[in-house]
């Protein structure tokens, strides 16, 4: 699938031509340009490689240098590869938001936000336990049985359980894209993407 590199602004929301309010995400999208071409002879795929975002020379390392001067473009924060791209791209071209048209569907994708080491109230849906009489007073949100002693004596795998929840790399399919500003590189999506404010997305179509 071809696609942009680009990065979250923030929510909003707009009215369509039958008043009804929708919410909608603004992303910032592009300019990307072509920092290698994979072919089938050399790589044995064919991809586009995009970077996004520059960033200063300083800690670069030489490798990443060269890399990027093939390209004739300064250094660039984020590297995607794509596939599938209808146009034939050479090293240096750049690709902007018009590569999207209003009322297509894209699949955006990214990290979501980290929510730190959680319970399993929050983490999985659990219950608890439901009343806080009866003599019990210290399982309200504990997370029970891991299993039993005897047989299988041992915990299964993915056993529900606390733990690090959030930041992990989400995708959201079928957003209607609503609007394309070329003069401001932005690109707005109907619905929610995940991570957050100015995080690094894709955008595939």
């Amino acid at each position: 699938m071809s696609g942009l590199i680009g990065k979250k602004i923030g929510m909003t929301s707009l009215f369509d031509e039958n008043g009804k309010n929708i919410p909608c995400t603004v992303l910032e999208m592009g300019p990307c340009v072509v920092t290698q071409v994979r072919t089938k002879g050399v790589d044995g795929y064919e991809a586009i490689q995009l970077g996004f975002d520059d960033k200063p020379e300083k800690g670069v390392s030489m490798a990443a240098q060269g890399h990027f001067k093939k390209a004739g473009t300064p250094p660039k924060r984020k590297l995607v590869e794509f596939q599938n791209f209808e146009e034939e791209l050479n090293l240096g071209d750049i690709i902007t938001v018009s590569h999207f048209i209003e009322g297509e569907f894209v699949d955006v994708s990214g990290n979501s936000k980290g929510k730190g080491f959680q319970g399993v109230v929050k983490r999985h849906g659990f219950a608890g336990v439901g009343q806080a009489t009866h003599g019990q007073h210290n399982r309200l949100r504990a997370p029970g049985s891991i299993g039993a002693a005897s047989y299988p004596a041992r915990v299964f795998k993915g056993m529900r359980m606390a733990g690090q929840m959030g930041n992990e790399k989400v995708k959201v399919q079928n957003l209607r894209v609503i609007k394309v500003v070329p003069k401001k590189n932005l690109l707005v999506v109907k619905g929610c993407v995940p991570g957050h404010k100015n995080a690094y997305i894709t955008v595939q179509k």
